[in-house]
């Protein structure tokens, strides 16, 4: 039951990456492809009926977590604790900026929101990014099943690493370029004319930037966890997330130079999903490892909880993601298409 739970909750987070990765992508875009405020307005159109839906998973897989390992969860919270704060405050400024901006039609008072909104998006992805590497490098807990550490130390990798070291930053600028490559062709997609032409030139650079930065991060990754990538070789139902993830990249390229927009974006979202997945695969069963002494790690045996709440736990869980399900496949179908000056809104 617990390697049930790891798999539903990689797969939450995963979704939460694709659904609110496109949302920051057309932050990090904000200010580069829309000059004007009819354009931002636009930008904003195309995320806003659906920013704060997306959000919901995050919440939901960190209710997860706590319920399925609560021993990670308490070990990250406390040992994530800046971090996290961190988050929050970048999460409630590019809601108000989104909320706000267009309640004043004063230029300076939206231009400062947008602003916010373009800062705030880039500085998560960035975080986010880095929270990913600190999850794969490891991170220093003690025998108490806890740790603890300063946002940066020597800012390189070891037993006492901080949350930034040169890794976690090269994962957290990866991160970025792949995010903001996803939401532009998510903004291609739902944009028209000067707005989308813009775009569709970013989306070019941001993906062959990524691509390129991709090989420093894979050779650093094989460096600081060479059992990431051993687990997956001797894993032979993993291989098949190697291939998608190749497989993804090359139909993201063929669309997008076909002009065939939603496949392009589908494809990007596929590539999320893939590279992510094979990274949860090669980790399994860890969930948090120890750089002091793998003795200490916390993996899907001993950071999980009970195991008539984790069955008990299931029923529920499938009766509210088949609701979640449900509800993000009628808000995407009833905002489906191109926005249009009528679909600004408050925005």
């Amino acid at each position: 039951m617990a390697t049930a739970w790891f798999v539903l909750i990689s797969a939450m987070l995963a979704t939460y990456v694709v659904l609110d990765g496109f949302d920051f992508g057309a932050g990090i875009l904000h200010l580069l492809v829309a000059k004007t405020d009819e354009e931002r307005r636009t930008v904003l159109a195309a995320i806003g009926p659906v920013w704060d839906g997306n959000e919901v998973w995050l919440v939901a897989s960190g209710g997860i977590l706590v319920y399925a390992f609560p021993r990670a969860y308490s070990a990250g919270l406390s040992g994530f604790y800046m971090p996290l704060m961190m988050v929050l405050w970048l999460l409630m400024l590019r809601g108000i900026s989104i909320e706000f901006r267009s309640h004043q039609e004063n230029p300076l008072w939206r231009s400062f929101w947008d602003a916010t909104f373009a800062l705030s998006s880039v500085l998560l992805a960035i975080v986010f990014g880095a929270a990913l590497g600190n999850v794969i490098r490891g991170v220093p807990i003690e025998a108490s099943g806890f740790f603890s550490g300063p946002l940066f130390t020597n800012f390189l990798p070891g037993p006492h690493p901080g949350v930034l070291d040169w890794y976690t930053v090269l994962v957290g600028v990866f991160t970025l370029l792949v995010l903001g490559g996803h939401g532009a062709l998510y903004l291609v997609y739902k944009t028209a004319g000067t707005v989308r032409d813009r775009t569709r030139a970013w989306a070019s650079g941001l993906w062959s930037v990524a691509l390129v930065v991709a090989i420093p991060t894979t050779a650093a990754t094989a460096a600081i966890r060479p059992e990431l990538y051993r687990n997956l070789l001797a894993r032979p139902w993993t291989w098949a997330l190697a291939a998608a993830v190749a497989a993804s990249i090359a139909g993201l390229w063929i669309a997008h130079m076909r002009k065939r927009e939603l496949a392009a974006f589908l494809c990007s979202a596929a590539f999320l999903v893939s590279i992510l997945g094979a990274t949860a695969a090669g980790l399994y069963p860890d969930l948090l490892t120890s750089t002091l002494d793998p003795a200490y790690s916390l993996d899907i045996a001993n950071a999980q909880a009970g195991g008539i709440g984790l069955r008990v736990g299931f029923y529920w869980w499938s009766v509210a993601v088949l609701l979640a399900i449900g509800y993000f496949t009628y808000l995407f179908r009833s905002f489906r298409g191109k926005v249009s000056p009528q679909t600004h809104g408050h925005y």
